[in-house]
């Protein structure tokens, strides 16, 4: 069998195109990646100093989404919930931003300008949640006060996934 340079550039093509799934076949979510961990499938686990959340959906499987991590003076680890899912969420800065920035508006209602982009996950009792954002380009960064930012496809797709009572472990 002779193997010619076209052989070889074929067989090249095929494995960076990857596998090739057949009519009706589930092609895999590309961010679906192994987690190792004894956590529940609906857990959120987020790794601060990866910038990187995690949905666990089965044993040893979960979804991967980049993030946007609290500033390190604002940054916290420990465990919390969800305890509300918002659509098109209105920004109320806290008294404590507000303090540090009297210029900030009482408040941004949904819109291109909005700091929390298209979907807000409210964690436990107090003003800590997941977001969207305005800034995509700050994704990957220590950015925010203590929230976590992604961008607003990948917040749509988790708000989709996630249910209210959903605990959320995050780690250094």
């Amino acid at each position: 069998m002779r193997i010619t340079r076209r052989v070889l550039l074929q067989a090249a093509a095929a494995l960076v195109a990857g596998p090739a799934f057949a009519a009706g076949e589930p092609v895999p979510d590309p961010r679906e990646t192994i987690f190792l961990g004894d956590y529940e499938p609906g857990t959120i686990v987020v790794m601060t100093g990866a910038r990187q959340l995690f949905l666990v959906t089965a044993p040893e499987t979960a979804l991967r989404y980049e993030i946007a991590v609290g500033k390190p003076s604002e940054q916290w680890f420990g465990k919390s919930w969800v305890s509300k899912k918002r659509v098109d969420p209105t920004w109320v800065p806290t008294p404590s931003m507000r303090k540090a920035n009297p210029r900030l508006p009482a408040s941004v209602g949904p819109g291109p300008s909005n700091p929390l982009g298209v979907r807000a996950i409210n964690l436990g009792w107090g003003t800590y949640r997941i977001h969207g954002t305005n800034s995509p380009n700050s994704i990957g960064s220590a950015a925010s006060a203590g929230c976590f930012r992604m961008r607003n496809a990948d917040v749509m797709d988790l708000f989709e996934r996630v249910h209210v009572g959903a605990q959320v472990v995050v780690l250094r």
